[in-house]
Protein backbone atom coordinates (compact mmCIF):
# COMPACT_ATOMS: atom_id res chain seq x y z
CA UNK A 1 0.00 0.00 0.00
CA UNK A 2 1.33 3.41 -0.67
CA UNK A 3 0.78 5.16 2.66
CA UNK A 4 -0.19 9.19 2.85
CA UNK A 5 0.61 10.49 6.53
CA UNK A 6 -0.89 13.16 8.08
CA UNK A 7 0.21 15.21 10.62
CA UNK A 8 -0.61 18.11 13.22
CA UNK A 9 1.93 20.61 12.11
CA UNK A 10 1.16 22.61 15.90
CA UNK A 11 2.29 19.43 17.16
CA UNK A 12 3.80 17.03 15.09
CA UNK A 13 2.09 14.35 15.90
CA UNK A 14 0.71 11.98 13.46
CA UNK A 15 -3.49 12.35 12.55
CA UNK A 16 -4.01 9.53 10.26
CA UNK A 17 -2.76 7.73 7.42
CA UNK A 18 -4.27 6.92 4.66
CA UNK A 19 -3.99 4.56 1.99
CA UNK A 20 -2.55 6.46 -1.80
CA UNK A 21 -3.93 6.12 -4.93
CA UNK A 22 -1.53 4.21 -7.20
CA UNK A 23 -1.19 5.07 -11.17
CA UNK A 24 -3.72 2.13 -11.88
CA UNK A 25 -5.99 3.06 -9.15
CA UNK A 26 -6.22 6.77 -10.28
CA UNK A 27 -6.51 5.40 -14.12
CA UNK A 28 -9.87 3.58 -12.89
CA UNK A 29 -11.20 6.28 -11.20
CA UNK A 30 -10.94 8.27 -14.24
CA UNK A 31 -12.92 5.40 -16.51
CA UNK A 32 -15.44 5.46 -13.94
CA UNK A 33 -16.05 9.00 -13.84
CA UNK A 34 -16.60 8.56 -17.81
CA UNK A 35 -18.76 6.50 -17.61
CA UNK A 36 -21.07 8.10 -15.04
CA UNK A 37 -20.62 11.57 -16.27
CA UNK A 38 -23.65 11.49 -19.44
CA UNK A 39 -26.26 10.09 -17.41
CA UNK A 40 -25.26 13.29 -14.50
CA UNK A 41 -25.78 15.72 -17.22
CA UNK A 42 -28.72 14.21 -18.56
CA UNK A 43 -30.00 14.94 -15.18
CA UNK A 44 -32.59 17.89 -14.62
CA UNK A 45 -30.37 21.11 -13.30
CA UNK A 46 -32.88 20.92 -10.62
CA UNK A 47 -31.74 17.82 -9.41
CA UNK A 48 -28.73 18.99 -9.47
CA UNK A 49 -28.92 22.14 -7.70
CA UNK A 50 -31.29 19.81 -4.98
CA UNK A 51 -27.59 17.89 -4.30
CA UNK A 52 -25.94 21.46 -3.42
CA UNK A 53 -28.58 22.53 -1.38
CA UNK A 54 -28.57 19.43 0.56
CA UNK A 55 -24.77 19.80 0.82
CA UNK A 56 -24.58 23.17 1.91
CA UNK A 57 -27.53 21.80 4.86
CA UNK A 58 -24.91 19.40 5.91
CA UNK A 59 -22.16 21.95 6.24
CA UNK A 60 -24.60 23.50 8.25
CA UNK A 61 -25.26 20.79 10.46
CA UNK A 62 -21.53 19.97 11.23
CA UNK A 63 -20.03 22.73 11.54
CA UNK A 64 -18.12 22.93 14.45
CA UNK A 65 -16.82 19.36 14.14
CA UNK A 66 -15.83 20.37 10.32
CA UNK A 67 -13.60 23.49 11.63
CA UNK A 68 -11.87 21.61 14.41
CA UNK A 69 -10.96 19.08 11.98
CA UNK A 70 -9.79 21.64 9.32
CA UNK A 71 -7.94 23.72 12.63
CA UNK A 72 -6.26 20.26 13.32
CA UNK A 73 -4.87 18.92 9.78
CA UNK A 74 -3.88 22.93 8.40
CA UNK A 75 -2.99 24.94 12.21
CA UNK A 76 -5.71 27.14 10.85
CA UNK A 77 -6.88 29.12 14.22
CA UNK A 78 -10.38 27.53 14.84
CA UNK A 79 -11.98 31.06 14.99
CA UNK A 80 -10.74 31.31 11.11
CA UNK A 81 -11.27 27.81 10.43
CA UNK A 82 -15.09 28.78 11.34
CA UNK A 83 -15.02 31.71 9.37
CA UNK A 84 -14.12 29.54 6.39
CA UNK A 85 -17.23 27.28 6.53
CA UNK A 86 -19.27 30.37 7.08
CA UNK A 87 -17.62 32.25 4.51
CA UNK A 88 -18.56 29.21 1.86
CA UNK A 89 -21.87 29.40 2.05
CA UNK A 90 -22.77 32.71 0.79
CA UNK A 91 -20.26 31.27 -2.34
CA UNK A 92 -22.95 28.15 -2.25
CA UNK A 93 -25.85 30.52 -2.54
CA UNK A 94 -24.22 32.34 -5.64
CA UNK A 95 -23.72 29.47 -7.72
CA UNK A 96 -27.25 28.22 -6.87
CA UNK A 97 -28.89 31.58 -7.43
CA UNK A 98 -27.06 32.11 -10.77
CA UNK A 99 -26.14 28.63 -12.75
CA UNK A 100 -29.78 28.32 -14.46
CA UNK A 101 -29.24 31.87 -16.13
CA UNK A 102 -25.77 31.67 -16.90
CA UNK A 103 -26.34 28.25 -18.53
CA UNK A 104 -29.37 28.69 -20.29
CA UNK A 105 -29.62 28.29 -24.21
CA UNK A 106 -28.96 31.54 -25.65
CA UNK A 107 -30.78 33.01 -28.99
CA UNK A 108 -28.31 35.67 -30.55
CA UNK A 109 -30.07 36.23 -33.62
CA UNK A 110 -33.68 35.54 -34.91
CA UNK A 111 -34.62 36.83 -38.20
CA UNK A 112 -36.62 35.16 -40.70
CA UNK A 113 -35.62 31.96 -41.82
CA UNK A 114 -32.48 31.74 -39.31
CA UNK A 115 -31.88 31.58 -35.69
CA UNK A 116 -28.36 31.80 -33.88
CA UNK A 117 -28.56 30.11 -30.70
CA UNK A 118 -25.59 28.71 -28.40
CA UNK A 119 -25.36 26.02 -26.01
CA UNK A 120 -23.74 25.96 -22.84
CA UNK A 121 -22.39 22.22 -22.31
CA UNK A 122 -20.43 20.21 -19.27
CA UNK A 123 -16.87 20.35 -20.39
CA UNK A 124 -16.86 16.48 -19.42
CA UNK A 125 -14.66 15.12 -16.66
CA UNK A 126 -12.25 17.76 -15.31
CA UNK A 127 -9.68 17.10 -12.97
CA UNK A 128 -9.52 19.30 -10.20
CA UNK A 129 -5.88 19.69 -7.95
CA UNK A 130 -6.61 21.18 -5.09
CA UNK A 131 -5.03 23.74 -2.06
CA UNK A 132 -4.44 23.30 1.36
CA UNK A 133 -4.56 26.55 2.63
CA UNK A 134 -8.16 27.56 2.20
CA UNK A 135 -9.58 23.58 1.52
CA UNK A 136 -13.42 24.70 1.36
CA UNK A 137 -13.12 27.25 -0.14
CA UNK A 138 -11.07 26.70 -2.40
CA UNK A 139 -12.35 22.85 -3.56
CA UNK A 140 -15.60 24.28 -3.84
CA UNK A 141 -15.29 26.81 -6.45
CA UNK A 142 -14.44 24.22 -8.55
CA UNK A 143 -16.74 21.11 -7.65
CA UNK A 144 -19.98 23.03 -6.91
CA UNK A 145 -20.10 24.95 -10.43
CA UNK A 146 -18.49 21.51 -11.91
CA UNK A 147 -20.89 19.24 -10.88
CA UNK A 148 -24.30 22.13 -11.08
CA UNK A 149 -23.28 22.23 -15.00
CA UNK A 150 -22.90 18.27 -15.46
CA UNK A 151 -19.56 17.86 -15.05
CA UNK A 152 -17.57 14.81 -13.50
CA UNK A 153 -15.18 15.22 -11.22
CA UNK A 154 -11.74 13.82 -10.06
CA UNK A 155 -10.76 15.90 -6.99
CA UNK A 156 -7.47 15.52 -5.65
CA UNK A 157 -7.36 17.56 -2.62
CA UNK A 158 -3.82 18.78 -1.16
CA UNK A 159 -1.98 16.21 1.18
CA UNK A 160 -2.15 18.66 3.23
CA UNK A 161 -5.60 18.64 3.91
CA UNK A 162 -6.46 15.84 2.61
CA UNK A 163 -8.99 14.66 5.86
CA UNK A 164 -10.92 17.80 4.77
CA UNK A 165 -10.65 16.75 1.29
CA UNK A 166 -12.70 13.33 2.17
CA UNK A 167 -15.27 14.91 4.47
CA UNK A 168 -15.94 17.21 1.24
CA UNK A 169 -16.66 14.73 -0.37
CA UNK A 170 -18.26 12.66 2.41
CA UNK A 171 -21.24 15.48 2.44
CA UNK A 172 -21.45 15.36 -1.38
CA UNK A 173 -21.82 11.74 -1.72
CA UNK A 174 -24.45 12.07 1.52
CA UNK A 175 -26.29 14.98 -0.39
CA UNK A 176 -27.12 12.84 -3.57
CA UNK A 177 -23.59 13.44 -6.00
CA UNK A 178 -23.71 9.52 -7.28
CA UNK A 179 -19.93 8.20 -5.80
CA UNK A 180 -19.08 7.29 -9.59
CA UNK A 181 -19.73 10.90 -10.61
CA UNK A 182 -17.57 12.27 -7.73
CA UNK A 183 -14.41 10.42 -7.29
CA UNK A 184 -12.04 11.74 -4.28
CA UNK A 185 -7.90 10.85 -5.90
CA UNK A 186 -5.75 10.98 -2.31
CA UNK A 187 -2.45 11.43 -2.09
CA UNK A 188 1.20 13.36 -2.83
CA UNK A 189 2.90 14.14 -6.16
CA UNK A 190 2.83 10.84 -7.73
CA UNK A 191 -0.09 10.26 -7.27
CA UNK A 192 -0.93 13.74 -9.09
CA UNK A 193 1.15 13.24 -11.92
CA UNK A 194 -1.07 10.07 -12.16
CA UNK A 195 -4.08 12.35 -12.35
CA UNK A 196 -2.82 14.58 -15.18
CA UNK A 197 -1.63 11.23 -17.25
CA UNK A 198 -5.91 10.44 -17.40
CA UNK A 199 -7.91 11.65 -20.50
CA UNK A 200 -9.39 14.44 -19.18
CA UNK A 201 -11.42 17.03 -20.63
CA UNK A 202 -10.26 20.28 -17.65
CA UNK A 203 -7.60 20.56 -15.13
CA UNK A 204 -8.05 23.19 -12.83
CA UNK A 205 -5.49 23.38 -9.97
CA UNK A 206 -4.50 25.83 -7.19
CA UNK A 207 -1.17 25.65 -5.68
CA UNK A 208 2.34 27.38 -6.36
CA UNK A 209 3.48 28.94 -9.78
CA UNK A 210 6.19 26.68 -9.88
CA UNK A 211 3.94 23.17 -9.47
CA UNK A 212 1.77 25.16 -11.72
CA UNK A 213 4.47 25.31 -14.48
CA UNK A 214 5.06 21.68 -13.98
CA UNK A 215 0.94 21.32 -14.31
CA UNK A 216 1.02 22.61 -18.01
CA UNK A 217 4.15 21.07 -18.90
CA UNK A 218 2.67 18.14 -18.35
CA UNK A 219 -0.63 18.89 -20.29
CA UNK A 220 1.48 20.00 -23.36
CA UNK A 221 0.20 19.24 -27.27
CA UNK A 222 -3.24 17.93 -25.20
CA UNK A 223 -5.24 20.51 -26.15
CA UNK A 224 -7.00 20.50 -22.40
CA UNK A 225 -9.06 23.20 -21.28
CA UNK A 226 -6.34 24.05 -18.44
CA UNK A 227 -7.33 26.58 -15.54
CA UNK A 228 -4.37 27.34 -12.62
CA UNK A 229 -5.15 29.77 -9.86
CA UNK A 230 -1.33 30.49 -8.51
CA UNK A 231 -0.07 32.82 -6.13
CA UNK A 232 1.32 36.22 -5.69
CA UNK A 233 3.39 38.91 -3.78
CA UNK A 234 0.28 40.99 -3.43
CA UNK A 235 1.14 44.70 -2.69
CA UNK A 236 -0.70 47.12 -0.76
CA UNK A 237 0.06 51.62 -1.00
CA UNK A 238 -0.43 54.08 2.16
CA UNK A 239 -0.65 57.43 0.41
CA UNK A 240 0.00 60.36 3.25
CA UNK A 241 -3.38 61.57 3.18
CA UNK A 242 -4.78 57.99 4.52
CA UNK A 243 -5.13 57.34 8.18
CA UNK A 244 -1.95 55.70 9.59
CA UNK A 245 -3.51 53.34 12.36
CA UNK A 246 -6.58 52.56 10.36
CA UNK A 247 -4.20 51.46 7.23
CA UNK A 248 -1.81 49.81 9.59
CA UNK A 249 -4.49 48.00 11.44
CA UNK A 250 -6.05 46.81 7.88
CA UNK A 251 -2.96 45.83 6.29
CA UNK A 252 -1.40 43.95 9.59
CA UNK A 253 -4.46 41.73 9.18
CA UNK A 254 -4.00 40.86 5.41
CA UNK A 255 -0.61 40.27 5.74
CA UNK A 256 -0.60 37.91 9.19
CA UNK A 257 -4.16 36.47 8.59
CA UNK A 258 -3.80 32.35 8.57
CA UNK A 259 -0.09 33.08 9.36
CA UNK A 260 0.03 34.69 5.88
CA UNK A 261 -0.68 31.28 4.28
CA UNK A 262 -3.05 33.18 1.55
CA UNK A 263 -2.70 33.68 -2.27
CA UNK A 264 -3.74 37.02 -1.42
CA UNK A 265 -2.07 37.76 1.54
CA UNK A 266 -0.62 41.24 1.59
CA UNK A 267 3.50 40.71 0.90
CA UNK A 268 4.93 43.96 0.64
CA UNK A 269 3.43 47.68 1.43
CA UNK A 270 4.78 50.67 0.62
CA UNK A 271 3.95 53.36 2.29
CA UNK A 272 4.54 57.45 1.69
CA UNK A 273 7.16 59.08 3.47
CA UNK A 274 4.95 61.33 5.31
CA UNK A 275 3.70 59.07 7.03
CA UNK A 276 5.67 56.46 7.18
CA UNK A 277 7.27 56.38 11.05
CA UNK A 278 3.68 56.29 12.36
CA UNK A 279 2.25 53.81 10.17
CA UNK A 280 5.10 51.63 11.04
CA UNK A 281 4.35 52.32 14.93
CA UNK A 282 1.03 51.53 14.19
CA UNK A 283 1.54 48.02 12.64
CA UNK A 284 4.37 46.15 15.09
CA UNK A 285 1.91 47.45 17.76
CA UNK A 286 -1.25 44.99 15.50
CA UNK A 287 1.15 42.57 14.78
CA UNK A 288 2.75 42.95 18.65
CA UNK A 289 -1.14 42.21 19.66
CA UNK A 290 -2.07 39.22 17.68
CA UNK A 291 -1.67 36.66 20.02
CA UNK A 292 0.10 32.89 18.98
CA UNK A 293 -0.97 29.92 20.90
CA UNK A 294 -2.49 26.47 20.45
CA UNK A 295 -4.99 26.68 17.06
CA UNK A 296 -7.77 25.24 19.09
CA UNK A 297 -7.81 28.06 21.85
CA UNK A 298 -9.84 30.90 20.62
CA UNK A 299 -7.71 33.69 21.53
CA UNK A 300 -5.56 32.31 19.18
CA UNK A 301 -4.63 34.43 16.43
CA UNK A 302 -1.47 33.35 14.84
CA UNK A 303 -0.89 29.32 14.08
CA UNK A 304 1.64 26.97 13.13
CA UNK A 305 2.56 27.06 8.84
CA UNK A 306 0.99 24.01 7.50
CA UNK A 307 3.97 22.84 6.21
CA UNK A 308 7.18 22.44 7.75
CA UNK A 309 9.36 22.86 4.36
CA UNK A 310 8.32 26.59 4.54
CA UNK A 311 10.11 27.39 7.43
CA UNK A 312 13.60 26.90 5.51
CA UNK A 313 12.26 29.46 3.10
CA UNK A 314 11.16 32.24 5.08
CA UNK A 315 14.37 31.69 7.09
CA UNK A 316 16.34 32.69 3.81
CA UNK A 317 14.52 35.51 3.12
CA UNK A 318 15.17 37.06 6.90
CA UNK A 319 18.12 35.90 6.71
CA UNK A 320 18.58 37.65 3.00
CA UNK A 321 16.64 40.61 3.96
CA UNK A 322 18.84 41.66 6.81
CA UNK A 323 22.48 40.47 5.05
CA UNK A 324 21.17 43.53 2.98
CA UNK A 325 20.71 46.31 5.56
CA UNK A 326 16.53 45.53 6.53
CA UNK A 327 15.97 46.51 10.08
CA UNK A 328 14.26 44.17 11.63
CA UNK A 329 11.27 45.59 13.27
CA UNK A 330 9.53 42.62 15.23
CA UNK A 331 10.37 38.62 15.12
CA UNK A 332 12.90 37.10 13.15
CA UNK A 333 12.61 33.21 13.01
CA UNK A 334 11.79 29.84 14.02
CA UNK A 335 10.78 29.03 16.83
CA UNK A 336 11.65 26.00 19.12
CA UNK A 337 9.64 22.97 20.16
CA UNK A 338 7.65 20.59 18.10
CA UNK A 339 5.64 21.92 14.78
CA UNK A 340 5.95 24.09 12.30
CA UNK A 341 6.20 27.65 13.84
CA UNK A 342 7.61 30.73 12.89
CA UNK A 343 7.52 34.25 14.17
CA UNK A 344 5.54 36.93 12.77
CA UNK A 345 8.43 39.21 11.42
CA UNK A 346 8.09 42.83 10.14
CA UNK A 347 11.02 44.57 8.57
CA UNK A 348 11.52 48.11 7.17
CA UNK A 349 14.36 49.79 4.93
CA UNK A 350 14.09 47.03 2.62
CA UNK A 351 14.14 47.44 -1.10
CA UNK A 352 13.15 45.21 -3.99
CA UNK A 353 17.19 43.66 -4.34
CA UNK A 354 15.61 41.49 -1.42
CA UNK A 355 13.96 38.50 -1.59
CA UNK A 356 11.23 39.20 0.72
CA UNK A 357 10.63 42.13 -1.52
CA UNK A 358 10.29 39.59 -4.97
CA UNK A 359 9.56 36.47 -4.12
CA UNK A 360 6.24 34.81 -2.44
CA UNK A 361 6.86 34.19 1.11
CA UNK A 362 3.60 32.16 2.55
CA UNK A 363 4.13 32.95 5.50
CA UNK A 364 3.80 35.60 8.37
CA UNK A 365 6.78 37.85 7.55
CA UNK A 366 6.43 41.01 5.62
CA UNK A 367 8.14 44.18 4.29
CA UNK A 368 7.71 48.01 4.72
CA UNK A 369 9.22 50.15 2.27
CA UNK A 370 9.33 54.31 2.41
CA UNK A 371 8.28 55.69 -0.86
CA UNK A 372 8.49 58.80 -1.84
CA UNK A 373 5.30 59.48 -4.09
CA UNK A 374 2.41 57.93 -6.03
CA UNK A 375 4.64 57.35 -9.09
CA UNK A 376 7.31 55.69 -7.40
CA UNK A 377 4.81 53.40 -5.36
CA UNK A 378 2.89 52.53 -9.01
CA UNK A 379 6.29 51.60 -10.39
CA UNK A 380 7.20 49.20 -7.39
CA UNK A 381 3.98 47.72 -7.33
CA UNK A 382 3.94 46.54 -10.57
CA UNK A 383 7.54 45.78 -10.25
CA UNK A 384 6.77 41.59 -9.90
CA UNK A 385 5.96 38.75 -12.28
CA UNK A 386 2.95 38.27 -10.11
CA UNK A 387 -0.12 40.08 -10.09
CA UNK A 388 -3.24 38.55 -8.09
CA UNK A 389 -3.70 41.28 -5.85
CA UNK A 390 -2.91 45.25 -5.13
CA UNK A 391 -4.44 47.48 -2.69
CA UNK A 392 -4.33 51.12 -2.04
CA UNK A 393 -5.67 53.49 1.03
CA UNK A 394 -6.86 57.16 0.28
CA UNK A 395 -9.72 58.87 1.59
CA UNK A 396 -9.60 60.16 -2.26
CA UNK A 397 -11.59 57.79 -4.28
CA UNK A 398 -10.39 59.44 -7.90
CA UNK A 399 -6.84 58.95 -6.78
CA UNK A 400 -7.62 54.99 -5.95
CA UNK A 401 -8.73 54.69 -9.21
CA UNK A 402 -5.75 56.63 -11.25
CA UNK A 403 -3.09 54.29 -8.79
CA UNK A 404 -5.41 51.41 -9.16
CA UNK A 405 -6.36 51.50 -13.55
CA UNK A 406 -2.29 51.77 -13.75
CA UNK A 407 -2.06 48.47 -11.55
CA UNK A 408 -1.46 45.50 -13.23
CA UNK A 409 -3.22 42.42 -10.97
CA UNK A 410 -6.15 40.70 -11.56
CA UNK A 411 -8.37 42.29 -8.23
CA UNK A 412 -7.56 45.42 -6.83
CA UNK A 413 -8.83 47.06 -3.87
CA UNK A 414 -9.70 50.43 -2.24
CA UNK A 415 -8.60 51.62 1.43
CA UNK A 416 -9.30 47.22 1.85
CA UNK A 417 -7.13 43.73 1.24
CA UNK A 418 -7.24 40.29 1.44
CA UNK A 419 -10.95 39.90 0.54
CA UNK A 420 -12.81 37.93 -1.90
CA UNK A 421 -16.42 38.05 -3.37
CA UNK A 422 -18.67 35.36 -5.49
CA UNK A 423 -20.01 38.14 -7.25
CA UNK A 424 -16.28 38.80 -8.64
CA UNK A 425 -14.20 36.53 -10.71
CA UNK A 426 -11.04 35.57 -9.51
CA UNK A 427 -7.96 36.29 -11.34
CA UNK A 428 -4.62 37.15 -12.00
CA UNK A 429 -2.09 38.15 -14.82
CA UNK A 430 1.60 37.05 -15.20
CA UNK A 431 2.67 34.13 -13.01
CA UNK A 432 -0.72 34.71 -10.73
CA UNK A 433 -2.55 31.70 -12.85
CA UNK A 434 -4.23 31.94 -16.08
CA UNK A 435 -8.09 31.40 -15.81
CA UNK A 436 -10.54 32.26 -12.98
CA UNK A 437 -13.24 30.95 -10.36
CA UNK A 438 -16.31 32.91 -9.21
CA UNK A 439 -18.52 35.05 -10.57
CA UNK A 440 -20.69 33.82 -13.41
CA UNK A 441 -17.67 33.71 -15.67
CA UNK A 442 -16.58 30.99 -13.19
CA UNK A 443 -19.48 29.21 -13.78
CA UNK A 444 -19.38 29.74 -17.48
CA UNK A 445 -16.20 28.11 -17.35
CA UNK A 446 -17.21 24.72 -16.95
CA UNK A 447 -19.05 24.54 -19.85
CA UNK A 448 -18.53 24.68 -23.58
CA UNK A 449 -20.50 26.57 -26.02
CA UNK A 450 -22.24 24.79 -28.85
CA UNK A 451 -22.95 27.10 -31.86
CA UNK A 452 -26.47 26.68 -33.51
CA UNK A 453 -26.71 27.75 -36.97
CA UNK A 454 -30.67 27.01 -37.86
CA UNK A 455 -32.15 27.77 -41.01
CA UNK A 456 -36.16 26.90 -42.37
CA UNK A 457 -36.33 26.29 -45.69
CA UNK A 458 -39.71 27.01 -46.77
CA UNK A 459 -42.29 24.29 -48.31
Amino acid sequence: MNALTVHNPATGDVLATLEADDAPAVAAKARTARDAQPAWAARSLADRRACIERFRAGVVAEREALAHLLTTETGKPIRMARNELDGLLPRIDFFLEQVERVTADETVLAQEGLRERIQHLPLGVVANISAWNYPWFVGCNVLLPALLTGNAVLYKPSEFASLTGREIVRLLHAAGVPHDVLQPVVGGGETGAALLAQPVHGVFFTGSHATGQRVAQSLAGRLVHLQLELGGKDPGYVCEDADPRTAAESLADGAMYNAGQSCCAVERIYVHEAIHDAFVRHFVEAVRGMRRGDPLDEATYLGPLTRAGQIGVLQAQVDDALAQGAQLQLGGGALPGPGNWFDATVFTEVHHGMALMREESFGPVIGIQRVRGDDEALALMNDTRYGLTAGVYTPDEGRARRLLSGVRAGSVYWNCCDRVSPRLPWSGVGDSGLGLTLSTYGIQAFTRPKAWHLRSVSG
